[in-house]
């Protein structure tokens, strides 16, 4: 066989390969699956990624009450585009978007595939827009300083949704509902980010404890309670909810991501809160499981 005809048969071997793994992954999506949860996780420092505390502890027991997933799709407050965008790379790097941490924190590597057959199920999915597929992105620290805790073997294909941070909350809520589906394929969904997050107003020195403003708690418990109520829509308009929402929320980054968990809530599910802490004055830790 001359050169050229061997790399042309090769590649076409290659390609049908490829094919025949990205149908047999659609295949195994396309089966019916017990509905997984949802999460919305307060994320907090990238510390976290490697302590050993009260944050982590309730993260690494998340996975006790369902099925391993199919895999993971991630909404992080750092990722934000022009566009929509998912991760649709075999191998995506991990993100050490961050400065001013310890070297242990820059050394974690947390080496989970991902799925082209995920991503393409999600392009597919979603009609609000187009999705592209990204080869550029990775896990940012969004992901898998939690994703570390719930799997720590690495074992699920992991992916990350963007946030077109040029749209509206209403946006956001309603591209998410196009997801759902997924739920029923044995795909995780998961939105990091914080209920209530002003880094400007942070204080330091009472970081390591339980402590929140006045208007961290008025906010924190305005917001559980639309949660609890299913009253999503002043969750949407939360700049009409008074100043101390403009505190809560300075920019909506960290915020979005509750939304679209938020948007793929079905009736009758039950609403659970943990984590619920706040932190350094201006944050809140607070997150949300929906099943």
């Amino acid at each position: 066989m001359k050169r050229k005809e061997f790399i042309k048969a090769s590649t076409g071997v290659l390609a049908m390969s490829a094919l025949g793994t990205l149908k047999a992954f659609s295949d195994q999506l396309s089966k019916q699956a017990q509905k997984t949860p949802l999460f919305f996780i307060g994320h907090g420092s990238p510390m976290n990624g490697i302590e050993n505390n009260q944050f982590s502890q309730q993260w690494a027991t998340l996975a006790n009450d369902f099925p391993e997933p199919t895999a993971i799709i991630v909404i992080s407050a750092h990722w934000l585009t022009r566009g929509t965008f998912v991760t649709a790379m075999e191998k995506p790097r991990t993100i050490h978007d961050f400065g001013g941490f310890p070297q242990a924190l820059f050394d974690v590597q947390y080496p989970a595939k991902g799925s082209l057959a995920v991503a393409e199920e999600t392009k597919k999915l979603i009609t609000k827009t187009e999705v592209h597929l990204d080869h550029e992105w990775g896990l940012d620290h969004g992901t898998w300083t939690i994703i570390r805790h719930i799997y720590p073997k690495a074992n699920i294909p992991v992916l990350q949704l963007s946030i077109d941070y040029h749209q509206s909350p209403q946006y956001h809520y309603e591209l998410a509902q196009e997801l759902a589906v997924l739920r029923r394929k044995g795909v995780l969904i998961i939105g990091s980010g914080n209920m209530v997050h002003n880094l400007r107003m942070v204080d330091f020195r009472r970081i390591d404890g339980a402590y929140g403003y006045d208007w961290t708690i008025e906010m924190n418990e305005k917001f559980k309670k639309n949660i609890a109520e299913n009253n999503h829509k002043p969750l949407i308009n939360y700049e009409s909810m008074g100043e101390a929402a403009k505190l809560a929320i300075p920019t909506p980054d960290h915020y979005y991501p509750l939304l679209y968990i938020l948007g793929m809530q079905e009736k009758n599910e039950e609403v659970s809160f943990f984590n619920d802490v706040p932190v350094g004055g201006s944050l809140t830790m607070t997150s949300v499981k929906i099943a």
